[in-house]
């Protein structure tokens, strides 16, 4: 299993980028999260196999129709703790 951290920049903020990206995780069976930071950007790890890892990202740069992404920071990382789903982080 790999986990990936992605710092995703644009109109990311009260646009349901957060939901968007819940749902897309779910989908795929990784687990994780996703959080506003307080400079704009959304932070997501997930973690999982590395294709759904792949297709995840794909879907994250595409963003929800009311978003816009601008840009993808992506660093490979550790899910600190051990969880078996996706959650939203306030």
């Amino acid at each position: 299993m790999k986990a990936k951290r992605l710092l995703i920049r644009g109109l990311v903020q009260g646009v349901g980028f957060r939901f968007f990206t819940e749902r897309s995780a779910r989908h795929l069976g990784l687990s994780g999260y996703v959080r506003n930071l307080p400079d704009g950007r959304v932070e997501v790890v997930a973690a999982g196999p590395e294709d759904d890892l792949e297709a995840f990202i794909t879907q994250v740069r595409q963003g929800p129709v009311a978003g816009r992404v601008d840009d993808v920071e992506i660093t490979d990382t550790r899910l600190e703790e051990r969880t078996h789903r996706f959650e939203i982080r306030h």
